[in-house]
């Protein structure tokens, strides 16, 4: 094991997080897309964080990534407050971002892309080092148990969940501490759903801070050491694995109150009603009834 490995795996063990987030918002305008967000992420641990569009998971994204800076709030890393500028300043600090679109190039190798803007050259004249990056390339890529006989290849020809750990394993090669996965499984199947659950977990276990941004609360369950569920903007639960069974967290994400009134509401339904086809002329189709307001008490 490398000493980097090993100070990773020390730091691990740190209960003093990486990065924290304190009562952080973000207003465009009149428009308050975060409102006291508090977030602590820790090496070693994987930070899922939840919740359906409009949540405000994208803006969290681009606030700690350095595409947009909070209005609210202070962020910390390393226990000293900082904004980022840019999304360079951003991995220049150890924070990698790898997005739902993965930012790789379909019809270049896969070399290439592991190298992308960071390219190893070589000689006088400056040429490129292909046979230097091809061997790190391989080396990185089984550290993650990721194995691909023909780096020549061009990425598009890959499966979903490959590409998605060549982002990881670039990312992790690059010197990230903090790596935030952007709904990496939300257009994968089940099996290759499971591939990039397992190399979340590699990451974990390399020593880093993982960010894992989904809506699906039966992955974050399997990888997560803690969840943070967002609702317009606000956090709605912040609990740790110990603290909550897959049930709860799938019905805090269903929005647990409001599925309760939705059933209440629909009680009278029948599901396994089966309506003889006619046709609807307009005008025809009545509103549901609205539920009565209870009278107040004298």
């Amino acid at each position: 094991m490398s000493s980097a490995t090993v100070e990773r795996h020390d730091a691990a063990h740190s209960d003093t997080p990486i990065l924290t987030l304190d009562d952080v918002g973000k207003s465009y305008g009149n428009v308050h897309a975060l409102r006291g967000v508090s977030l602590n992420v820790r090496q070693g641990e994987v930070t899922c964080v939840l919740g359906d569009n409009g949540a405000g998971k994208s803006t969290l994204i681009k606030i700690i990534s350095g595409l947009h800076e909070h209005t609210d709030g202070t962020m910390t890393l390393d226990g000293v407050e900082c904004r980022f500028p840019s999304p360079r300043a951003a991995q220049a600090s150890g924070i990698a971002t790898v997005y739902q679109d993965l930012a790789l190039a379909p019809l270049m190798s896969v070399w290439r892309n592991f190298f992308l803007g960071n390219e190893i050259h070589k000689g006088l004249f400056r040429t490129l080092d292909i046979a230097r990056m091809k061997r790190i390339c391989d080396e990185e890529l089984a550290k993650m148990g990721i194995i691909i006989p023909d780096l020549d290849r061009p990425v598009g020809g890959l499966s979903g969940g490959q590409r998605q750990c060549i982002a990881i394993a670039r990312a992790i090669y690059f010197g990230a501490r903090v790596i935030i996965l952007d709904e990496p499984t939300a257009a994968l199947g089940v099996k290759q759903s499971g591939v990039v659950l397992r190399y979340i977990v590699k990451a974990r276990d390399a020593g880093l801070g993982v960010i894992f941004i989904t809506h699906n609360p039966h992955h974050a369950h399997l990888v997560g050491n803690h969840f943070v569920i967002l609702k317009l903007g606000r956090v709605v639960l912040d609990a740790h694995r110990d603290e909550l069974t897959l049930e709860q967290l799938t019905t805090e994400m269903a929005g647990g109150q409001e599925l309760a009134e939705l059933s209440h509401e629909l009680r009278g339904a029948d599901p396994g009603k089966v309506v003889t086809p006619a046709e609807v002329e307009h005008g025809q189709v009545e509103a549901p009834a609205r539920p009565q307001e209870e009278e107040p008490s004298a």
